[in-house]
């Protein structure tokens, strides 16, 4: 079976700044891959160029086996949370899906009252976006990287907002829909101890580089230790 992702000598410069430095990273089924890093790591521009949102310096990304760059189809099977996304303000919950569910040319029946019920919004379907609390943002946001029930899920800071419950309603979610739903997930947070719970296996991103990819299974300390004794020497 093809490894979900694979980035080779995955570079991106910015001017004369390499933010992204020959990052070579494999995902394979069913992994839920947590990126950890400090912040301005590469961990967004990482997640952006295997997305292509943004083109490579130099390097090749992989999706199910295949390059990116000679198959743009590849991104249907992929949903993603990067940064704030696109929501009109005027429009309800459910009406923005909607919108989303037809862009995307998604099956008329799927069940957007069942989407919004499964991250916690069953009660804001008919609120206005504009009238969201940051929280809120980010539990539609992740709806929207749901939508389709896609075979990758990436997402960058998606418990950013949330109070304590909601976190852990979002990592419930995320191990639910890696376990039921056999879901690879690449997830970053600044949260270390709460990807600890929920990450198999990590990737560590220092000054554009990955330094480390571990298993959780081989992680013989906390992750946050683990994360500064790593990147001292670096």
């Amino acid at each position: 079976m093809n490894n979900i992702l694979e980035t080779e000598n995955l570079t991106k410069w910015y001017g004369s700044s390499k933010v992204v430095d020959g990052v070579n990273i494999t995902i394979e089924p069913g992994e839920i891959y947590g990126l950890i890093g400090k912040n301005g790591a590469g961990k967004t521009t990482i997640m952006k160029l295997v997305l292509s949102m943004i083109r490579p310096s130099d390097g090749i990304v992989k999706l199910f086996g295949e390059s990116t760059s000679t198959n743009a189809n590849l991104h249907n099977k992929v949903g993603a949370l990067i940064e704030t996304p696109t929501f009109y303000p005027f429009f309800t919950a459910e009406q923005n899906l909607e919108y989303y569910k037809r862009v995307k040319g998604l099956d008329f029946h799927l069940d957007i009252k069942e989407l919004l019920a499964v991250v916690g919004l069953e009660e804001a379907g008919d609120k206005k976006y504009k009238n969201f609390s940051l929280g809120m943002k980010q539990r539609l946001g992740i709806a929207l990287a749901l939508l389709g029930n896609p075979e990758f899920l990436i997402l960058d800071e998606p418990i950013n907002g949330l109070d304590p419950e909601g976190i852990k309603e979002v990592r419930d979610l995320l191990i639910k829909q890696n376990k039921e739903y056999g879901t690879t997930i690449f997830i970053s947070s600044h949260i270390l101890s709460e990807l600890s719970q929920l990450a198999t296996k990590f990737g560590v991103v220092h000054k554009g580089k990955l330094l480390e990819e571990i298993e959780s299974t081989e992680l013989k300390m906390d992750l946050e230790i683990y994360f500064l004794d790593l990147i001292k020497g670096k």
